[in-house]
């Protein structure tokens, strides 16, 4: 009983150390990121190594070869896959069109055993409540679903605006003249964009909003850069 006991202490550790070693080995890949053939594999491989950590009939000297040779699969796959696309595809398969220019694919739905119930629950987990709102969707080799919103459901951006959105860096000031801008020139610059943000806001009333929140912005940055303008002045 007691060198049994033992014995399964010595394989398993030998085991979980050599199933680390393979996992540096395979690499960094995500279990929502594996192909159906990869998750196969690491189940075979999870399996095997159970078993020789608890089965003293089995030889570590026969068990292991299996186990590396499982192990070694998916790492030759995967460079096959870099290397020819056809195997790649073979293996992986390819990626499933249920959403196209806003038109739902029944059959493709159909083909992959997808219910509507389950697209729409795909769906709600992106925040997406009406399928009307879908411009392009696809089920990837990983099971997940891809989503492109139409043009007039996506978020609205800066560019979308455009709105002039000045950068604002870090302030920096030295006691050599010229080589860094001077907190001062960084305040007037501030002022400037204020008043141009002002003279836009009244141009054109549908930019207010973003204009308001942009001048907020520089007032905030402007009473965090007063304490290095006071630096600056006592210097």
């Amino acid at each position: 009983m007691v060198p049994d006991f033992g014995a399964a202490i010595i394989r398993s550790v030998l085991i979980i150390i050599a199933l680390f070693f393979i996992t540096k080995v395979l690499g960094k890949k995500q279990l929502s990121s594996l192909s159906f053939y990869e998750y196969i594999v690491g189940i075979t491989i999870g399996d095997i190594a159970g078993s020789i950590s608890m089965d003293p009939r089995l030889r570590l000297a026969s068990s292991l070869p299996a186990l590396l040779i499982w192990s070694a699969t998916p790492l030759i796959v995967s460079l096959l896959s870099l290397r020819f696309p056809k195997f790649r595809a073979a293996v992986e398969g390819k990626a499933t069109v249920f959403i196209e220019n806003g038109r739902l694919l029944k059959g493709k739905v159909k083909k992959e055993k997808y219910t509507m119930d389950e697209l729409l629950e795909q769906l709600r987990l992106k925040s997406i409540f009406e399928p009307e709102d879908v411009e392009f969707a696809q089920l990837e080799t990983n099971g997940q679903i891809s989503v492109l919103l139409k043009k007039v459901k996506q978020p609205v951006v800066y560019e979308d605006l455009e709105c002039f959105r000045p950068a604002v860096d870090e302030p920096k000031a030295t006691g050599n003249a010229g080589q860094e801008v001077s907190a001062a020139n960084i305040l007037a610059c501030m002022a400037k964009w204020q008043e141009q943000f002002e003279q836009l806001s009244a141009e054109a009333p549908q930019f207010s909003e973003a204009c308001r929140q942009f001048s907020a912005e520089i007032e905030t940055f402007r009473k965090q850069i007063q304490p290095v303008l006071k630096v600056q002045k006592e210097n």
